[in-house]
């Protein structure tokens, strides 16, 4: 039913009703309260249906108070003059009232508007300065097109990432029938090409389309359909797509530059690969080619002792292991960068996991010292990483170390956790790159630490909850700290 229609027959059946109830008391009342009476239907039919129902409203107003209560009763004949001026006074004080009320109807409603409006647009403004991914900005303008403007659906569309001119539906918002969404679709065949300017509609008058343009260039269209836009709306419609296509390019450029960073990250890091890797590989394998050369040539007739084949024999095998061990940090590095690793905990007791570290490294046994109390609380970590962590700060620290310096482990108990420290006597880390050191592939200090054993160990640390870092050694050189979490000691009852 329509809103003019629907207000005048609020008037109407108010007048009938407060006219059936003042008819008999009209005798004992003045000429002037049914007039007074009767504004009351007036106000509702205008605060209902507008204007148009209040002059309606004001008419039945003027007949009923005519036929009943101006004398003679029951007809439209007027009987004293100053019934006429009664009359005449109320017709022209309701058309009055009900343009008044008309007035500060449309003036709340447009009001609202503003309101509302305002607030979609400063919803809007948060997405052009907020980090909101492409997806999301998307179906919040579909869905407050929806919202905001009683459509029965609303879509975004953007350029296929294929065909550049070529529309698909990015987001929906509401019931979006099968028929509506195939007149979405390029029309014959043809790719359907974004054109800024006023609102085109289709399909009678029923779909509204209404291109996205940002700083003169076309990023996408949104369309909307079963709501009957004014000319006020229109152009609240028009403000808002041109909000929104600042909002969804913004959001395009994030996403673009994040993916322009990551390519910059993939490229530096394949970079310091090739460097770490020309590098790290290189040195071992030149060992292993320059010792099977010299076995080669001692097979072939040249002289060569038992003791030298022995060392020959024993750098090809060290420097296997070496190869071997970074292979193995690289494939750790895999495992750790695609989550594919998880925690094997185990409680053991602090002397068994140095004794394993020891081990794994290429560090001789006598070139460590050791110093762990012997009330070390056992610590509940998974070994093999453990042991792994600690090979990596023993071969880091040897590499540094001078001559004939061993490499210094000791531990402490503080609290649920156990510190664990390697020593070196070596140049030291800088204050300003204690951090840097642990990052992948980087090279900092005049001897140029290797970061990929270190970034490694502190994955592993940082995986079990607990934490690594670096300090100035007491007497000079680094000293890396890290700390395993305590296992609970049982209470005994």
């Amino acid at each position: 039913m329509k809103r003019w229609l629907l207000g005048a027959l609020v008037a109407f059946a108010g007048i009938g009703i407060l006219g059936a109830v003042m008819v008999p008391l009209r005798a004992h009342v003045s000429l002037a309260t049914p007039a007074l009476v009767l504004v009351v239907p007036v106000v509702a039919g205008v605060a209902v249906g507008g204007l148009g129902s209040g002059v309606l409203a004001v008419a039945a107003g003027f007949i009923t108070y005519d036929v009943l209560f101006i004398p003679p009763y029951g007809t439209l004949t007027v009987g004293a003059a100053q019934n006429w001026t009664a009359l005449a006074v109320y017709a022209v004080v309701m058309l009055i009232v009900a343009r008044i009320f008309a007035f500060l109807g449309r003036a709340r409603l447009d009001a609202r508007r503003d309101a509302d409006a305002t607030r979609r647009l400063y919803e809007l403004s948060d997405l052009l300065i907020g980090d909101q991914p492409v997806t999301g900005v998307l179906q919040v303008i579909a869905g407050t097109l929806h919202q905001a403007f009683g459509a029965d659906w609303a879509a975004v569309l953007i350029p296929d990432a294929e065909h550049g001119d070529r529309l698909v539906v990015a987001a929906t918002a509401g019931d979006l029938p099968a028929g509506d969404l195939g007149a979405l679709a390029p029309a014959g065949g043809r790719p359907e090409r974004l054109q800024a300017g006023a609102a085109a509609r289709t399909r009678a008058d029923r779909v509204v389309r209404i291109a996205l343009v940002a700083r003169g260039r076309p990023v996408g269209l949104v369309a909307m359909a079963g709501t009957a836009l004014d000319h006020h709306e229109l152009e609240l419609v028009r403000t808002y797509a041109n909000q929104a296509a600042l909002a969804l390019e913004a959001s395009q450029l994030r996403e673009q530059a994040l993916r322009a960073e990551l390519l910059e990250q993939v490229d530096a890091l394949r970079a310091s690969l090739i460097g770490a890797v020309s590098h790290d590989l290189r040195t071992p394998l030149a060992s292993v080619k320059t010792a099977v050369s010299a076995l080669r040539r001692g097979e072939g007739g040249n002289s060569l002792g038992d003791r030298d084949r022995e060392e020959l024999l024993a750098l090809i095998e060290d420097r296997s292991d070496a190869l071997d061990r970074l292979v193995a940090n690289l494939l750790d590095m895999t495992r750790i960068r695609s989550g594919a690793f998880e925690l094997r905990r185990a409680i053991t007791p602090v002397p068994d996991v140095v004794e394993g570290g020891v081990r794994a490294s290429a560090v001789p046994a006598g070139s460590v010292t050791v110093d762990l109390p012997a009330d070390l609380p056992p610590v509940d970590v998974d070994v093999v990483l453990m042991e792994q962590v600690l090979a990596n700060l023993l071969d880091n620290a040897a590499r540094h170390s001078p001559d004939g310096e061993p490499v210094r482990i000791a531990a402490t108990a503080s609290g649920d956790v156990v510190e664990l420290s390697v020593s070196d006597r070596g140049p030291g880390v800088p204050a300003g790159e204690r951090e840097r050191v642990f990052e992948m592939f980087s090279r900092v200090g005049a001897q140029g630490r290797a970061g990929l054993g270190l970034a490694i160990a502190k994955a592993f640390v940082e995986a079990h909850g607990q934490t690594i870092h670096v300090e100035e050694a007491p007497g000079g050189g680094a000293r890396f700290v890290i700390t395993l979490p305590a296992a609970p000691v049982p209470v005994e009852v």
